[in-house]
């Protein structure tokens, strides 16, 4: 008897149903495709799409956090902008020329009092229980006296990068760089009358004139010395040098003007013979040293015309301290605001960039459950026919002489 129709229609079952359970774990699972060799090219394809989601999860929760951490900063800068605004207040009022000795010592418990609250501003923690302006060194509180009373950071500088996208990434950390980074005074020169004036003098500067100048005088070390001499006249040296010599106006509403180092300067008041005035590069000043400064000048405010005259001398090298520190946080808070709106332009590319590629993934292992159902129910159905077909002919006589 001829065997090959017992072996064909075996194996014709078996590959039934083995047809029968791949649709069947198709349709259970929703994919086509589970296994390198059942499809290479689609599993590839579906791996790499599935990586892609998996990355453009994680970015956004770093985004997430990241944003949390800019908010906090971003309402920091907030409070010291207003802190500083406060503080220019207290000055300009303490220059108006109406305030005696006493309410001076008061200006200057205002200003200590703004000097504390800036302190817990620089101190402030992150919602994950860092400090928030400590750069790396976020288990530690940044901003703490040192051995001299002083105010000193203890944090660092570092910054660090996070990928928020495929192709950006944005800050994790801030530093303090905001509250210790300002230069003195206008950003170039910082002017100080000498203790023993006599005269109601000062020297108040109006602005470059000389950007190259200016600059290079700040990049300097040689301090410049403005020294009144008899009959109304002054001479200013650089380094044992005569570099500029004239005589004073006696017009006390505008002064005299004077360009030094590309700088213009107004000496005003009325300056005695013999007084000087020194007017140094300046350099960098913490917004807790210049309040310390500014509390120092108001509370040991003298009431004498030279006494009013040198602490309004530091007063207004005061208040071109605090429009550096207003421009200083000005200019990070609106770094901060343009990482927030980057984050969100990149929040929302992430979330088209995932939804392709899980539509990628669908595409390519994918079941289609109504036509793998269908194929399901023939395969199901041939086999069925087919079984009771071989049963019916096992049952003819002629059969068994094939």
């Amino acid at each position: 008897m001829d065997l090959s129709f017992y072996s064909n229609f075996t194996n014709s079952l078996v590959a039934q149903e083995a047809q029968i359970n791949t649709l069947q774990q198709q349709i259970s699972t929703g994919l086509t495709v589970q296994t390198p060799d059942q499809n290479p090219a689609a599993y590839q394809t579906a791996a790499l799409g599935t990586d892609q989601v998996s990355r453009l999860a994680n970015d956004n929760t770093t985004q997430a956090a990241i944003q949390v951490q800019l908010g906090a900063a971003n309402n920091a800068y907030s409070a010291t902008g207003a802190l500083l605004n406060n503080v220019q207040s207290i000055v300009e009022q303490a220059l108006n020329g109406t305030s005696n000795s006493q309410n001076l010592n008061a200006l200057a418990g205002q200003v200590q009092s703004a000097a504390q609250q800036l302190l817990a501003i620089g101190n402030t923690t992150a919602p994950n229980g860092t400090y928030l302006f400590g750069g790396s060194r976020g288990g530690l509180a940044p901003f703490q006296p040192d051995t001299t009373g002083n105010i000193a950071y203890f944090g660092d500088g570092a910054a660090s990068q996070a990928s928020i996208g495929e192709t950006s990434t944005a800050s994790t950390i801030a530093n303090g760089t905001v509250f210790t980074g300002a230069l003195q005074g206008d950003g170039i020169g910082s002017v100080t009358a000498a203790a023993a004036n006599t005269g109601t003098g000062q020297i108040i500067p109006q602005g470059a004139v000389n950007a190259a100048a200016a600059n290079a005088f700040q990049q300097s070390s040689a301090p410049i010395t403005v020294s009144i001499g008899a009959g109304n006249t002054y001479t200013a040296t650089q380094g044992g040098s005569t570099i500029a010599s004239g005589s004073l106006t006696t017009a006390s509403l505008t002064g005299t003007s004077l360009q030094l180092a590309g700088v213009d300067y107004n000496i005003t008041g009325t300056p005695a013979n013999g007084d000087s005035f020194t007017i140094a590069p300046a350099r960098t000043q913490s917004a807790f040293a210049l309040l310390k400064t500014i509390y120092t000048a108001l509370s040991n405010a003298g009431g004498t015309p030279a006494q009013v005259a040198q602490t309004n001398q530091i007063l207004n090298q005061g208040l071109a301290g605090i429009a550096q520190y207003q421009q200083s946080v000005t200019t990070a808070q609106a770094q901060n605001g343009v990482t927030l709106q980057a984050i969100t332009a990149t929040g929302a590319g992430n979330t088209n960039q995932s939804t392709e590629a899980q539509t990628s993934v669908t595409n390519a292992t994918a079941v289609n459950t109504p036509a793998a159902i269908a194929a399901l129910d023939q395969t199901m159905t041939a086999l069925q026919a087919a079984m009771k077909t071989f049963g019916t002919v096992q049952g003819l006589s002629l059969f068994n002489y094939i």
